[in-house]
């Protein structure tokens, strides 16, 4: 299906070292994405095929991340299970329409959205690294979590970039916990959208497996180092990281809407 598609060495060498950067970055800030599509693009890929092969790269990172998090008990599964399977359908049914829906609107306004996460995760204030209580379950964050999954997870699922950050950002707001613990909220969705994504991608046919699998690697290795990086330096480190990789995705994509 993808005889078509000859990769030069240099090349794919060049994409395996943006998906390890990518990898690094996404496992703290998010935003893994801004780099390794732009990549897969100027390789020559068509835009499809590129979306499924950066879902194919990224589903391992995502996974490398949420299993490092997960081990470091800063994601707890049970707590979060309507996140887990709203996410998921929200992203299955964001790549079904990812064809339908017009997106010049939303690319307008998206850098300023983005920008003004920015801005709040500059002045919010922080929740202490060593607090890390889970707020109390009720009905309203049952609700909370069912609406942001099924948001985010339809979002991620009609490629948009920046889904990390909206992750951390509204999980901070919403449930008022630290930033590790967002981190492991924030990488585990990453995970089921891009899981669930790849798998409507795979049934269409719009993924260089190959291709896929060798950035794929990369970014696991970029995002086992960007985990535990975050885990050790904790919010000092993750903080700055967030807020530098969130501006330079608001300003990559408002050149790209409005040059």
């Amino acid at each position: 299906m993808f005889a078509e598609f000859a990769i030069e060495p240099s090349v794919l060498l060049i994409l395996c070292a943006v998906a390890f950067t990518a990898g690094y970055i996404d496992a703290i800030a998010g935003g893994g994405g801004l780099l390794t599509i732009p990549a897969l693009l100027t390789a020559g890929l068509p835009p499809h095929l590129a979306l499924g092969t950066n879902k194919l790269a990224a589903t391992f990172g995502s996974l490398t991340a949420s299993v490092t998090y997960y081990r470091k008990r800063l994601f707890d599964p049970v707590f979060w299970r309507r996140s887990l399977l709203f996410t998921g359908i929200g992203a299955a049914l964001g790549t079904l329409l990812v064809d339908q829906l017009s997106s010049a609107a939303l690319e307008k306004y998206l850098p300023v959205v983005i920008l003004l996460a920015a801005v709040y995760t500059l002045f919010n204030r922080i929740v202490p690294d060593d607090q890390l209580e889970l707020p109390k379950q009720n009905r309203r964050l049952f609700w909370q979590q069912r609406t942001q999954g099924l948001a985010l997870g339809f979002y991620d699922g009609v490629a948009g970039p920046g889904t990390g950050a909206f992750w951390m950002v509204s999980t901070m707001a919403m449930y008022r916990i630290n930033l590790l613990l967002t981190c492991g909220v924030a990488r585990t969705m990453n995970f089921i959208s891009n899981g669930v994504s790849l798998a409507v991608f795979l049934v269409l046919g719009h993924v260089f497996i190959l291709l896929g699998l060798a950035m794929g690697l990369c970014l696991m290795a970029g995002a086992w180092l960007g985990a535990h990086s975050a885990i050790r330096f904790g919010s000092r480190f993750i903080r700055p990281v967030f807020i530098s990789v969130v501006v330079a995705i608001a300003l990559r994509l408002a050149w790209q809407a409005w040059s």
